[in-house]
């Protein structure tokens, strides 16, 4: 996971200066705002990867893994989705943004899962 994290988080700063740069004359105020989306959730996600990656092996639960899996997975579904929209205006992309958000969901629920079950352990 740690390394799906670092190469994610490579190419969303590439993906972010790509776009402030490189786009800014290119693209309509419109598709630039659905780039900025993307960057921005990419990044959030990756973040998240990140920890996940920095946890102890004793701690890979099957919980976390499904987290990191849904969260590396809906990076790939949700911001991918919306760079190639931007890029391309091919409308029916955005009907795969919705499965990318909902993996994002599934991963934050797994964690949460995994976080609940850590507090109910360590109580007394």
């Amino acid at each position: 996971m740690f390394l799906s994290a670092a190469a994610s988080g490579f190419l969303t700063v590439l993906f972010g200066a790509f776009g402030a740069h490189a786009l800014k004359n290119s693209l309509t105020p419109a598709d630039l705002s659905i780039w900025q989306t993307a960057v921005h959730y990419q990044m959030f996600h990756t973040s998240a990867l990140l920890v996940l990656g920095l946890m102890p092996a004793t701690q890979q639960a099957r919980t976390l893994r499904l987290a990191g899996w849904c969260l590396g997975t809906g990076i790939v579904l949700f911001s991918g989705s919306l760079y190639l929209l931007a890029l391309t205006g091919r409308t029916w992309l955005g009907a795969i943004t919705p499965l990318g958000g909902l993996l994002f969901l599934v991963g934050w629920g797994a964690l949460a899962c995994h976080a609940v079950r850590c507090w109910r352990e360590a109580r007394p």
